[in-house]
């Protein structure tokens, strides 16, 4: 399939309209999770990476490392993560990113994405293997082509992992303003082993998120998950 794709991505529903193009942008961002295999010029990649690292960080220490990978370098990359994946040997973060225990609200918003997908995917309760056959679809990069691998130095603290986010969010708003899409992908930090090897980093790098980039297919029914958002005053407190 190629970017001619005349499937269009179905519109998030707002409380309020975007006013320009970059609230537009920002308002209809998503987490695509199936790309046409329609290629991405470098000069695009490039011209992205260059401008979202005017993201502000912490005395400037600008903490980010992108590892863009391609065409074989991507194949082989996927295939060593996929088959770690599938294997017997037991795989974690080398940080938490989710809490030990989930409390409300948390617990049901986290829940309702994951049933929202699993509904559009026809995947229903208790199906394991379709469970685990989706999610090891994380490390295709969801057939996207291009996948990034983002990290940081080990000796680093909170502070620059804050900075991060904001780069990473400036990555996915100007693969917008360029026809693209995104999926950030925290799944891959379990594998941070395999990725130290193939991508030939050393141990001083932490494996912070992958990222799928890439034309959307919008015709693939988990391209239609729309993630809601609670109201404003439930998460806003105006102190006058």
């Amino acid at each position: 399939m190629n970017a001619s794709s005349t499937s269009q991505a179905p519109r998030i529903p707002l409380p309020i309209e975007p006013a320009d193009p970059v609230e537009e942008v920002v308002a209809q961002r998503r987490s695509v999770r199936a790309f046409l295999d329609t290629p991405v010029p470098r000069a695009t990649v490039e011209r992205i990476l260059t401008l979202a690292a005017r993201a502000p960080s912490g005395t400037n220490m600008q903490p980010w490392k992108a590892h863009v990978v391609t065409g074989a370098a991507k194949d082989r990359l996927c295939d060593a993560v996929v088959s770690a994946f599938d294997g017997p040997e037991k795989h974690a973060n080398e940080w938490d990113y989710y809490p030990k225990e989930f409390r409300e609200p948390y617990l049901a918003r986290r829940r309702k994405v994951g049933w929202d997908l699993y509904g559009l995917l026809g995947i229903a309760r208790g199906e394991a293997e379709r469970m685990h056959a989706q999610h090891g679809r994380n490390f295709r990069f969801f057939d996207a082509p291009v996948g990034m691998i983002f990290t940081i130095d080990r000796h680093l603290e909170i502070g620059s992992w804050l900075d991060y986010g904001m780069f990473l969010q400036n990555v996915m708003l100007l693969a917008r303003a360029h026809g693209l899409e995104t999926c950030p992908q925290a799944a891959f930090a379990a594998y941070h082993k395999v990725i130290r090897a193939q991508l030939g980093l050393d141990e001083e790098a932490v494996v912070v998120c992958g990222l799928s980039l890439g034309y959307a297919d919008w015709s693939a029914p988990e391209n239609q998950l729309i993630t809601t958002r609670v109201p404003l005053e439930e998460f806003v407190t105006f102190h006058d």
